[in-house]
């Protein structure tokens, strides 16, 4: 529990745009935030319309830039890794850097952050929600190194789910379908196929099943959820 005039303390990465913006508008009423992402001027923008925000810019391949930005942050109630990068392409076009960079992004600052983060999260017996994507269920032609990726990180927050669970800790895994964000209109572009609004979740509705996952009672622990457009 927090200390009576505190309230709980998110942490939100990506949360310049997208999905993360969501989430971060979706867990204001009820928790003070650290609004992560590399887009300073956007933090600001968003950190200026939810009280209690606050942007924490930092670019999350940099190791040591992250042990900086989580000096200081001795309790976190609930940490949501948002943040990642979709690059798509067959086997035969994907070369070892693309390889590299999605899983630099997608895995290994997802495990470090998380790692850094463990005092504080064990000391509140905090959430930890990891948005992942329904390529991190099932593997496409042409989504080889992104769809990995997420498989990668479903097994992270699996062994993190075991190794905490007696700390408190809660680990969610939430695999959304295809969203109306940036990236994936990029993927329509990619695939040429026709853009169609039916088709797609809004930010908002994957950012309500992230706070379900955050706000369920101490007896529920909602391992995974999957979301998939109803119109799809």
């Amino acid at each position: 529990m927090t200390e009576p005039d505190l309230r709980p303390l998110a942490l939100v990465t990506g949360a310049s745009r997208g999905i993360g913006a969501a989430v971060a508008r979706a867990l204001a009423p009820g928790h003070d935030l650290l609004l992560g992402g590399r887009d300073t001027e956007a933090l600001q923008a968003l950190a200026a319309e939810l009280p209690g925000a606050r942007p924490w810019p930092v670019e999350l391949t940099d190791p040591a830039a992250v042990a900086e930005a989580v000096g200081g942050i001795e309790r976190l109630d609930v940490l949501v890794h948002s943040a990642g990068i979709g690059l798509l392409g067959t086997v035969a076009e994907t070369s070892a850097a693309t390889w590299r960079q999605q899983f630099e992004v997608n895995v290994v600052a997802v495990a470090e952050l998380t790692r850094l983060l463990l005092p504080a999260l064990r000391a509140a017996r905090g959430r930890v929600v990891l948005l992942n994507s329904g390529a991190g269920l099932t593997a496409r032609a042409g989504w080889a190194s992104y769809a990995a990726s997420k498989f990668a990180l479903r097994a992270f927050a699996d062994a993190l789910r075991a190794e905490e669970s007696d700390n408190g800790v809660r680990v969610t895994s939430v695999h959304p379908g295809r969203v109306d964000t940036d990236m994936q209109r990029g993927v329509v572009e990619h695939e040429g196929g026709a853009y169609r609004p039916e088709a797609y979740l809004r930010p908002e509705s994957v950012a309500g099943a992230v706070l379900l996952a955050v706000t369920a009672p101490d007896d529920a622990a909602l391992t995974e959820l999957v979301l998939r457009p109803a119109g799809a």
